[in-house]
């Protein structure tokens, strides 16, 4: 069962660990376990670094590019 409280990371912190996964040469699974964080989120992390970095999958959208979708939804939300 999960817990109600989510932790929160800095984004130095985030940065620092997605570094670490591109300069150490093991996994995210292995990164995250040793940095004590879930490895689903610092898979999240390293995906989304991919993506602005403009290494992630055909479509995936960069960082930019989610926040201008969140906002014309939230825009087109109001006018509904």
């Amino acid at each position: 069962m999960g817990s109600k409280y989510r932790k929160r990371y800095t984004e130095e912190f985030k940065r620092d660990a997605i570094e670490l996964v591109d300069s150490s040469g093991k996994t995210v699974t292995a990164v995250a376990r040793e940095l004590g964080i879930s490895s689903d989120s610092l898979r999240g992390w390293y995906r989304r670094a991919k993506a602005d970095r403009g290494e992630g999958a055909p479509g995936e959208l960069t960082t930019a590019e989610r926040e201008v979708l969140k906002r014309l939804r939230r825009q087109n939300a109001e006018q509904a």
